[in-house]
């Protein structure tokens, strides 16, 4: 199985109106941290997550997070 590329050791601070959005797992998106379809060189598939309301999150870029799509502080040890 492939193993993602860290884009970041630093999570990206976004306000993420309602929606669902796809997170890029593989680490290769041109558009950290969302997918651009760049996977597909991979078996790593981007993760769909939702957002209700309007708010602030931290996302992982790192792409190592136990909390993915959100950073846990994984990129601290890497």
């Amino acid at each position: 199985m492939d193993k993602p590329v860290i884009a970041q050791k630093a999570p990206k601070m976004l306000t993420l109106e309602p929606g669902t959005y796809f997170w890029c797992a593989c680490g290769r998106s041109q558009n950290q941290p969302f997918c651009d379809d760049s996977h597909k060189v991979t078996s790593i598939t981007p993760m769909a997550f939702t957002i209700d309301e309007k708010k602030d999150v931290w996302l992982c870029q790192c792409k190592y997070s136990k909390n993915k799509p959100f950073c846990d502080g994984t990129h601290r040890t890497l």
